[in-house]
């Protein structure tokens, strides 16, 4: 009776088995929006004009401290400067004006300049940065030769690194010549190419992190890295790159510092370029001042959205991991074995697509360490957010999470008389006083200054906005 029964006995635990390996789209618990949360007053601080009656489609604000000015850029070509009291808003450059030959491809939502960043010696007189920033934009100039090919996709148009050189720093306007092409990138597909371009503003003159540029290049996009390129070290796709812009020994345009992880034959078969690899879509990242730790927000495939630390060397886990969890496609993810490798840098926090919290599309976005004491309630928190619905959230810098929502807080935005809402709830508002429809989506990014001040952007009704006591 016994052996009669075994092979049913044998089928359920197969069964078993299989129900257990069966991808999940919902790995995590929802967002805890009341422990721990935080609401922040915020208020206007500048206004970004629109273009053709189409609000600024703002990804970045930079602090130059050298010439006392922020820059904010405008993803179709434009950068503004800004004065430290928001009051003076001036055309500085468009990159996109036929005089340099650039043509930013800014079709569609994802693509145009992506970054823009200041070297930090641009405001020193006598030094080799004097003048210097770069761009980092999606162009339509896809027929000349690239540096770098992703083995695959159909050319859609390319991602180039731009170096601009001012004659005089401190000049109103940009009033230096065309720009030198530093590095180009064949993109694959129309979406999530490029990513931030940024020096670490905490390195100082003689540190071996000084004047070198940190880039995220996404996986070329479509979906799921078709091109299997983010794990492939002899690809420079889905990686943070960090280059030294102002050397000349690769390709004759830059050099790959010697503190890179694979630099000097250390692992021939990579690419020495390469800082980390393993991530889909780096949007952004940004330094602790208080420990020098690097966070990178990445942009998920179709469950998971998250925060991770950066360090050289590290492996961000993407296209095998998905946050903590195996990918598994368009099915989701497997949930058996989360954070199962211990040569994967895995997600401090991480959060699902489908959580209560959001209404539709999910992308995060950051990220911001704050130390100083202008808010006190922010003071030594990581603050990040998420992109389409413009909610904020915190954890705490001192004692960082290991993974999942735990430790991941919700932060509020008070405007002047008003009540506790999301960013998309003001930029609503603000549509309403421009009569113009009400947006859709924040697409929130974030900005900090020199001084600490947490500023706000937006693609949807041209306001800068600032976290203020």
């Amino acid at each position: 009776m016994v052996a009669r029964s075994l092979p049913l006995v044998v089928g359920l635990a197969v069964a078993t088995l299989r129900l257990a390996a069966q991808p999940t789209t919902r790995p995590l618990p929802p967002i805890d929006t009341v422990a721990g949360a935080i609401v922040v007053n915020v208020a206007d601080f500048a206004a970004i004009p629109d273009m053709s009656g189409i609000a600024a489609r703002m990804m970045m604000l930079v602090d130059e401290p050298g010439t006392r000015r922020l820059f904010v850029n405008d993803m179709r070509g434009p950068i503004y400067s800004v004065s430290y009291d928001g009051r003076t808003v001036t055309p500085y450059i468009d990159i996109n004006d036929t005089t340099w030959g650039v043509q930013v491809q800014s079709t569609g939502r994802e693509r145009g300049m992506q970054s823009f960043a200041f070297h930090p010696q641009f405001g020193q007189s006598g030094t080799p940065g004097y003048g210097k920033f770069y761009t980092w934009s999606d162009v339509r100039t896809n027929d000349r030769e690239p540096d770098y090919r992703p083995g695959g996709g159909t050319n859609t148009h390319h991602t180039v690194l731009h170096e601009w050189t001012a004659r005089t720093a401190t000049a109103t306007t940009y009033d230096g010549g065309a720009p030198r092409e530093v590095m180009r990138l064949e993109q694959p597909f129309a979406n999530h190419n490029g990513g931030m371009a940024a020096f670490n503003p905490l390195a100082r003159a003689g540190s071996e992190d000084f004047g070198l540029l940190y880039l995220g290049v996404a996986d070329g996009g479509s979906g799921g890295d078709p091109l299997n390129v983010s794990q492939n070290l002899t690809s420079i796709f889905g990686k943070i790159l960090r280059i030294d812009p102002l050397g000349r020994t690769t390709n004759g345009k830059y050099a790959v510092p010697a503190t890179n992880p694979f630099a000097g034959g250390r692992r021939p078969d990579a690419r020495q370029e390469i800082y980390a690899s393993g991530v889909r879509n780096p949007q952004r990242f940004g330094w602790d001042p208080a420990n020098g730790t690097m966070y990178m927000a990445d942009i998920g495939q179709n469950i998971v959205e998250k925060v991770s630390k950066v360090t050289s060397g590290a492996n961000l886990g993407w296209n095998v991991w998905e946050g903590s969890y195996r990918y598994a496609g368009r099915e989701g993810v497997h949930n058996t074995d989360p954070r199962g490798d211990a040569s994967v840098t895995y997600p401090v926090v991480e959060y699902r697509h489908d959580d209560p919290l959001f209404q539709r599309q999910v992308a995060v976005t950051g990220v911001n360490v704050i130390r100083g004491a202008a808010i006190p309630a922010l003071r030594h928190k990581v603050v990040f957010g998420d992109n389409p619905s413009g909610e904020l959230f915190y954890f705490d810098a001192d004692n960082p999470p290991n993974g999942g929502v735990q430790g991941m807080h919700r932060l509020r935005l008070r405007a002047a008389g008003g009540q506790p809402t999301k960013l998309l709830q003001l930029i609503q508002e603000r549509n309403g006083q421009q009569g113009k429809p009400a947006a859709t989506r924040a697409d929130l990014r974030f900005g900090l200054s020199a001084d600490g001040r947490t500023f706000l952007l937006n693609k949807a009704d041209g306001t800068i906005r600032v976290l203020v006591r």
